[in-house]
């Protein structure tokens, strides 16, 4: 009954955030969708410095979040300078305030690095999908990331479980397998070749096959990544904030990976 209750649970939220994502996209302008990348950024910097940062290390916090704010904004108004510019001066300003630190008894360094890695990881990752946005004919393109990632996540799901038997990386997610995701693999490349076949078919569904295949791979990497971070802090979830799915970056771990992959590859390889 437990099971039966998770998996309901699972279903409910899902198709709640699937409803509420596709209103947002399809009649929602860029503005509307950079606001709430941007509400998802701050929720997944608030959980990433949950766990690599417990409690405490209010400064580190406190910069962290400020900066996942603005990072969205500049991407949304300026150009790739810009975006250079406030890395460069988020890198320094984190460096100063850290120096406050030294006139402790003990300080550790590695905060810097924690912050940093957040930003990047985060905030400019997921703020891909507001580039993607901005692409001619934008809308499609930000749902072929949401295609690809979660058509192929609940594949990989159920042949998982139906025909899973050999560990993909158990220490990192014990929960993986390697025939789930050759059936996240296969469903997310056949939903994107269906995807591109009918809504961008000024395109060769040769680049759809490739973006499929190739982007539910990266979105694979990217889930066990994040799955390594909360392993690292001997966390199961990234919160509680989803019921049936974790916290918000536990939904989210793949698509961030595999934003910047379709964007990247529609501007120097579709052209």
């Amino acid at each position: 009954m437990a099971i039966k209750n998770s998996n309901l649970q699972r279903w409910l939220t899902g198709l709640v955030l699937a409803a509420v994502l596709l209103l947002i996209i399809f009649w929602g302008d860029l503005e509307l969708l950079t606001v709430v990348i941007t509400l998802v950024i701050v929720v997944g910097m608030w959980e990433y410095n949950g766990i690599v940062f417990g409690q405490g290390f209010l400064k580190e916090k406190t910069e962290s979040l400020i900066f996942a704010v603005l990072i969205p904004c500049v991407v949304f108004f300026g150009d790739t300078r810009w975006i250079a510019a406030t890395l460069t001066f988020a890198m320094m300003i984190v460096f100063m305030v850290f120096l406050w630190r030294v006139k402790e008894s003990t300080f550790d360094v590695s905060s810097v690095m924690k912050v940093m890695f957040g930003l990047i990881y985060i905030p400019l990752l997921t703020s891909h999908f507001i580039l993607l946005r901005k692409l001619d004919q934008g809308v499609y393109w930000v749902l072929l990331v949401l295609v690809i990632g979660i058509i192929g996540d609940t594949v990989a799901l159920y042949v998982g479980k139906s025909l899973g038997k050999r560990k993909l990386l158990a220490l990192v997610s014990p929960g993986k397998t390697v025939e789930g995701t050759i059936g996240l693999v296969g469903g997310a490349t056949i939903a994107a070749c269906v995807f591109g076949y009918f809504l961008l078919p000024q395109f060769c569904v040769v680049h759809f096959l490739v973006l499929g295949f190739a982007g539910s791979i990266i979105g694979q990497l990217g889930d066990l990544c994040e799955s390594v971070i909360k392993r690292n802090y001997g966390k199961k979830d990234a919160s509680a904030l989803l019921p049936g799915h974790g916290g918000l970056m536990d939904r989210m771990d793949s698509l961030i990976f595999a934003a910047p992959f379709v964007y990247y590859y529609r501007i120097f390889v579709m052209g």
